[in-house]
């Protein structure tokens, strides 16, 4: 988890997405649209990163609503405590979603934004997120695909050890049973969106960012920058991807 003890890496991987994205909603837009919000809600998330979704929807959040931010990184708790030190609603801590320090029944909205594969026992947080959910609650879940950005890019780079140290633990096509363990209602929701990337240096950056290429020699880069080169139309490299948002109750 070296790549999450502070938000540098994790800022470097949403800015290509906010640099080429082609859909310009934006995901964590799209993924904020997706929230049932109504005045005075209880909502914790878990694994909350750098709280980019709440730093731009402040304004949005319903009278009365009381958000608690939690990250298993003390350095990205510290970041977003930091961030939202002027807004009285927003509490932060440090907390595993394997063992939440919060009561049963105790919230409205449970979160967890592209971050469960990373969990070591994912249905005992599950449990966790639905232990603390009142009755009517709902739990939020994006992940990605197991055929978007990070498979292409495998295809594309077969001389690069990138494929060994994919996370699929827990994805858009294997998220939904390991949820109905869990919760009896699972609604899937895809987010459609690619990248139209004109500098592939950018790309290169973020493959060095990624937890899989975290014992990639830096040999390599002038060697991914060629051949991502060697695929642009028009001065333009295309990569889907594949997102999306788990919605249980």
């Amino acid at each position: 988890m070296e790549n999450y003890k502070t938000p540098e890496k994790l800022n470097q991987r949403i800015s290509i997405h906010e640099k080429y994205s082609v859909n310009r909603q934006g995901y964590g837009n799209w993924i904020f649209s997706h929230y049932a919000l109504r005045e005075n809600l209880r909502i914790l998330e878990c694994g909350c990163g750098t709280g980019d979704i709440w730093k731009n929807h402040i304004d949005d959040i319903p009278k009365g609503c009381a958000l608690t931010l939690t990250d298993a990184s003390e350095g990205m708790v510290a970041d977003v405590r930091e961030r939202f030190s002027d807004c009285h609603f927003i509490d932060c801590a440090l907390a595993d979603i394997q063992e939440l320090p919060y009561e049963d029944n105790s919230y409205d909205i449970v979160i967890a934004n592209a971050m469960l594969y990373h969990v070591p026992d994912i249905t005992r947080g599950l449990r966790e997120a639905r232990r603390v959910l009142r009755e009517g609650g709902v739990f939020y879940a994006s992940t990605y695909g197991e055929h978007g950005m990070l498979d292409v890019l495998i295809q594309w780079l077969p001389e690069i050890p990138l494929q060994e140290k994919r996370n699929l633990r827990f994805t858009l096509q294997n998220g939904e049973p390991q949820l109905r363990r869990v919760f009896s209602s699972v609604v899937r929701h895809d987010y459609e969106d690619a990248l139209a990337v004109t500098n592939v240096h950018d790309i290169v950056d973020y493959i060095y960012s990624l937890p899989s290429a975290s014992d990639l020699s830096e040999s390599y880069y002038d060697q991914i920058a060629r051949a991502l080169s060697d695929r642009m139309e028009n001065g333009v490299l295309m990569i889907p991807k594949e997102y999306g948002l788990f919605v249980a109750s």
